[in-house]
């Protein structure tokens, strides 16, 4: 094992818990534990405990805004290939702040703490080498992942041209289940919802709820989900290069033995008013957590200043169109059909 990972790894006797502990328990404790013994992370919960929020009602859903000045750096975050050149990884063992330790995943990822947390449990699960943000062939992954962390998280996967900080090096997120509002939404129908595969191993479903546009797994075997999302990223080749993976933003969690997947399908990385000059400007780059419901803003004139039109228009703008959406929905369905 490389060293500089090795020195970041906390034993179960160090988190005070047995070995048979399962991942959801492990991170909770390597969160209290790192709340003891690392300032940075201690300062982040404090200070989210100030955090503000209020509601925005759409037509057919509603978001919640949250103030959270401290993730100023991911929203303005640089991700143009020169500037990630320019930098240092700060997902890279070497490059982690002193006090910061983890916990590994089978031998190849790394759950570190947030330490500026939107959830109220938050995690990074990076990979152990520098590898590029890519899902295709790191999907199976999440779905472990998902599934080892079930009684208590979430996993949220943003792509490098879709809110990813880091684009150059391969991570999800963590965070408790339930804080996302699209979780309740998808407990009921949604409103255009169009199912493209009903079998008893795999329910597809499109949505298209007038703003955002999606697609949704569910299976109770990894195979069928894993089949479904390589018939999806074929049919989303249109939206993409060879080089570059189609944008998209993944949430994916385990719950009664059965695996469901919110792919959120995407056509641009920040809405126009991220661009606009002067006071104009919105602080505001949609990632997964923004998808989901929880639009994070951190400049107070943002929070104070965000109405139902501009959440309007960043969703028209950032999700793929209507009639692209159509198309690829009517592509994915024949070759769901022919599986």
């Amino acid at each position: 094992m490389d060293p500089s990972i090795e020195r970041l790894l906390l034993s179960d006797r160090e988190l005070r818990l047995g070995t048979a502990a399962d991942l959801a328990a492990r991170a909770r404790a390597l969160l209290e534990q790192q709340k003891e013994n690392w300032p940075l992370l201690r300062q982040g919960y404090d200070d989210r405990t100030k955090v503000q929020t209020r509601t925005i009602e759409l037509e057919n859903f509603s978001v919640r805004v949250q103030f959270n000045p401290a993730r100023i750096t991911s929203s303005a975050a640089s991700v143009d290939e020169e500037s990630i050149r320019n930098r240092p990884c700060f997902l890279c063992a070497e490059n982690l702040p002193l006090g910061q330790r983890g916990i590994l995943y089978g031998s190849s990822f790394l759950v570190l703490c947030n330490p500026f947390p939107i959830f109220r449990e938050h995690y990074t699960i990076c990979h152990t080498t520098h590898t590029g943000q890519r899902i295709e062939p790191s999907f199976g992954a999440m779905l472990d992942l998902s599934r080892a962390a079930q009684s208590r998280y979430l996993l949220l996967y943003n792509g490098p041209r879709s809110g990813a900080s880091a684009p150059d090096h391969l991570h999800f997120q963590a965070g408790e289940k339930g804080f996302l509002p699209i979780e309740e939404d998808l407990r009921r129908e949604a409103k255009g919802s169009r199912v493209m595969c009903e079998t008893p191993e795999l329910l597809v479903q499109s949505v298209d709820d007038g703003l955002r546009r999606f697609v949704v797994l569910e299976s109770s075997e990894r195979s069928a989900v894993l089949a479904a999302f390589r018939a999806l990223v074929s049919s989303c080749a249109s939206l993409g290069s060879e080089k570059e993976e189609p944008m998209m933003n993944l949430l994916a969690s385990f719950d009664s033995n059965t695996w469901r997947v919110v792919v959120f399908l995407r056509a641009r990385h920040r809405p126009s008013f991220y661009f606009a000059p002067g006071e104009e400007k919105i602080l505001l780059s949609p990632a997964a957590v923004d998808c989901g419901g929880v639009l994070i803003t951190p400049l107070e004139k943002d929070y104070r200043g965000l109405g139902a039109d501009q959440v309007r228009t960043m969703f028209s703008e950032v999700f793929i169109t209507p009639e692209a959406f159509s198309a690829l929905c009517d592509r994915l369905g024949r070759d769901l059909t022919r599986q």
